[in-house]
């Protein structure tokens, strides 16, 4: 009798544990799924399959070959004007040097481009999990309950899908639309080439703190009333150094 109730306990055990095909729940039933999180290292597949979707997402950007076509361009348009300005202010000789460094650059820029859309997206989720958990923690622990690093990290990464389906919808317009100059906010409502505030107006980024406020009211790791403030207030931090990072490129 013993072993038939320790044996129904671990298939219960089993039943409830986060399965790598259940991640998906996070679109349709995210309730579902942050029911069956517990304090233990099951989203390490989970987080493995995010970013080699994303590290995926990233190589099929540099593939479609928009990337270096925008480089180019760049590069095209810094010639023109350097043989503008210093035709007649240097001799040839001079000139070529400058316009073969102007190509040397332009050649570097593709590179790091390239580097930056397959390696910068997977590396800055990992950032960006790391750093939510470890704020979400804190909070946690000066309400009073006992914070558990890895079922605060577990809907961080399961709610980072969110982002994942954004950068493939992002990956769908640069395809339809033949150009690297997309985006999931409001920005692209804006004048293109210029900041604006709107690019904090993201939906995929309220959707993402969304469903962490409801992971926390669900693993019960912070009250409903707690836990809506914390998300509401790190979704608008998220916005402010999205509009500041937007204005930083400017100067």
């Amino acid at each position: 009798m013993a072993s038939d109730a320790l044996s129904d306990e671990v298939q219960q055990q089993e039943s409830r544990r986060v399965r790598l095909r259940d991640v998906f729940y996070i679109y349709t039933q995210p309730s579902r799924l942050f029911g069956r999180v517990e304090d233990s290292g099951a989203y390490g597949w989970a987080l493995a399959l995010l970013l080699a979707l994303v590290f995926l997402i990233g190589y099929a950007e540099v593939q479609t070959g928009l990337i270096d076509r925008v480089v180019d361009q760049k590069t095209e348009r810094a010639l023109a004007d350097l043989e503008k300005t210093q035709l007649n202010l240097v001799d040839r000789i001079k000139l070529r040097e400058q316009m073969d460094e102007v190509r040397k650059s332009g050649e570097f820029a593709k590179l790091m481009t390239r580097m930056g859309a397959v390696i910068v997206g997977p590396t800055f989720l990992v950032s960006t999990f790391l750093l939510s958990a470890s704020v979400l923690y804190a909070v946690v622990a000066l309400t009073g309950r006992k914070p558990e690093y890895h079922t605060l990290m577990g809907i961080c990464v399961y709610a980072g899908y969110i982002d994942l389906l954004a950068q493939a919808l992002r990956l769908g317009m640069m395809l339809c639309y033949r150009t690297t100059a997309v985006d999931t906010s409001l920005a692209m409502l804006a004048a293109p080439g210029k900041p604006t505030w709107l690019e904090a107006i993201d939906p995929f980024r309220v959707w993402y703190w969304g469903l962490v406020a409801i992971g926390l009211i669900i693993t019960q790791q912070l009250g409903r009333r707690t836990a809506i403030i914390t998300c509401s207030l790190m979704c608008l931090a998220a916005m402010g150094g999205q509009v500041a990072l937007a204005y930083s490129r400017f100067f």
